[in-house]
């Protein structure tokens, strides 16, 4: 995939990561595959270097490092692809596996939950469910006499 079709992997309407910034490693995948397996370098792993990105606002930087540090090494995000038989297919993958983890990651947390009371008529529901179980019950016991 030469850079001149791909300027650039596209994450949202705000942030593009050049190709530059992005570096492949390919392998051997493991697994069954017959005689094709022990000679296709068919599994990628991208490489993206987020504490040194120079795309990233030092606001997106921080909430990415934050919110992906369990899968940051020294601020290096690494993803690997080894579904597909074919490199090419893995390479895809690993991009569109990169921008959707970016993109949650960036994404503003959702607004935390306002505490409100049950309502007066939701009480009265609750009490009056228990008083008819309770009856239930009492009406199940064998006779006090």
């Amino acid at each position: 995939m030469p850079a001149a079709h791909r300027p650039g992997l596209r994450v949202g309407s705000g942030l593009t990561i050049p190709e530059s910034e992005l570096t492949w490693r390919f392998s051997r995948s493991s697994g069954p595959g017959g005689q094709g397996v022990n000679t296709a370098d068919s599994r990628a792993e991208l490489v993206w270097d987020v504490s040194r990105s120079a795309v990233l606002s030092p606001h997106q930087r921080e909430r990415l490092l934050a919110r992906l540090s369990g899968r940051l090494v020294d601020g290096v995000l690494t993803i690997a692809a080894s579904e597909h038989r074919a490199q090419l297919r893995n390479r895809e993958a690993a991009r569109a596996r990169l921008v959707s983890l970016v993109a949650d990651a960036l994404r503003p947390p959702s607004p935390s939950r306002r505490s409100t009371k049950p309502t007066r008529g939701a009480q009265e529901r609750r009490l009056s469910a228990k008083k008819q179980r309770t009856d239930v019950k009492r009406l199940r016991r064998p006779p006090a006499d």
